[in-house]
C-alpha cells in the first residue's frame, strides 16, 4: 500500500497542482488509515465497504470530530478512486459510504469597532512593526486565506491598480486592495521589506525578522500579540479577519456574488453562511417602508 499511496501523492502534487496544506492532510488521513487496516491485518486492496464503516465507527470511538471522519473519508474516497482508475482496485469500497452529519457552526466575526482596535495595534516605529501594520491591513482588505497571503510574491501585487493577484493551485483570482491597505504596503515594501531580506533574490512579500517567507504559525503568533495588546477577548486568527471581511462586505451593500469570487468560494453556498449576519437595521426598515411587510 506504501507505494501505491506515494504514487497517488505523486499525482496530487504534480498533476492536480494541490496546495501544500491539502497534500499534507491527504498524508495525514492516508497514513492513519493505512495503520489501521495493517494493525487489522487487512490488504488496501481486499477492502470492501463494510470494512470501511468499521473504520469510521473507530474513529468515532477514540473521539474524532465529524468534520476530521468526514475528511478523513474523503482523502480515502479519492485514493481508491484514483486507484479504480488505475486498475489496481476492482470497485471503490467507499461508494454508497454516507459522510457523518457536520453541524454547520456560526462563523466568529469581529465587529467594525474591534477590526479598527485590532488594526490600531501595529505602529510605524520600526520594521517589524510596519511589515504587521502592512499584513494585518492587508488580511482584512482582501479577506484572502492565511495560505494564500504567506504565498504571495512581491510581483504578485500591482501597487499603481490596487490589485493582488492571488494563486491558489491552479485557480488564480484578482483581488482589489483598499486604499488605507494599499498606503500601509507600500510603506512596507518600500521603507522596510528592502531592509528585512537578506537576499536580494527573495521573493516572498511577506518576510520574518531573518528575511525569509513568513510562515502560518508566525502569521497566527503576530494576531495573537496584537489581539492582547488591544484587549480584545474574543478568539481572533486568520480566518476569523476572512470572516469578518465578508460579512462587513456584505453589511455595506456588496452582493453575494462579488464576495464568493472575491474569497475565492467554488460554490455560492460557501458564501451564503454570511447572510446570517444580514445587519438587523436593513430587516427593520424594509418593515417599516414596505406595505407588504
Amino acid at each position: 500500500m506504501e507505494k501505491q499511496l506515494n504514487l497517488f501523492f505523486g499525482f496530487l502534487e504534480n498533476e492536480k497542482k494541490v496546495s501544500t496544506n491539502t497534500l499534507q492532510s491527504y498524508k495525514r488521513d492516508l497514513k492513519q488509515f493505512e495503520k489501521y487496516i495493517q494493525q487489522n491485518g487487512e490488504n488496501y486492496n481486499e477492502i470492501t465497504d463494510e470494512e470501511i464503516k468499521k473504520y469510521i465507527k473507530y474513529m468515532q470511538e477514540i473521539g474524532k470530530k465529524p468534520s476530521t471522519i468526514s475528511r478523513g473519508l474523503a482523502s480515502i474516497r479519492s485514493f481508491y478512486q484514483y486507484e479504480t482508475k488505475s486498475k489496481n482496485v476492482e470497485k471503490d469500497p467507499t461508494e454508497g459510504i454516507q459522510s457523518p452529519k457536520i453541524e454547520k457552526r456560526v462563523p466568529s466575526v469581529l465587529t467594525s469597532n474591534e477590526v479598527a482596535l485590532l488594526l490600531e495595534q501595529p505602529k510605524n516605529v520600526d520594521l517589524k512593526g510596519t511589515r504587521d501594520k502592512a499584513m494585518l491591513e492587508f488580511a482584512y482588505a482582501t479577506g484572502m486565506r492565511v495560505t494564500e497571503i504567506i504565498s504571495l510574491n512581491v510581483s504578485d501585487v500591482n501597487l499603481e491598480t490596487g490589485y493582488v493577484t492571488c494563486k491558489s493551485g491552479k485557480k488564480e483570482r484578482t483581488v482589489p486592495v483598499g486604499n488605507m491597505s494599499l498606503k500601509a504596503l507600500k510603506e512596507y515594501i518600500l521603507n522596510a521589506r528592502g531592509t528585512m531580506i537578506k537576499d536580494e533574490n527573495e521573493k516572498a512579500l511577506f518576510v520574518n525578522v531573518n528575511g525569509q517567507r513568513l510562515t502560518r504559525q508566525g502569521f497566527w503568533k503576530i494576531i495573537k500579540y496584537y489581539k492582547e495588546q488591544a484587549h480584545i477577548e474574543k478568539e481572533i486568527t486568520p480566518h476569523v479577519l476572512r470572516h469578518s471581511f465578508a460579512t462587513h462586505l456584505l453589511q455595506n451593500g456588496a452582493d453575494l456574488k462579488s464576495i464568493q469570487t472575491m474569497l475565492g468560494h467554488s460554490d455560492i453556498l460557501s458564501t451564503q453562511i454570511y447572510m446570517q449576519f444580514q445587519d438587523e437595521s436593513l430587516k427593520n426598515i424594509y418593515r417599516k417602508a414596505h406595505p407588504r411587510a
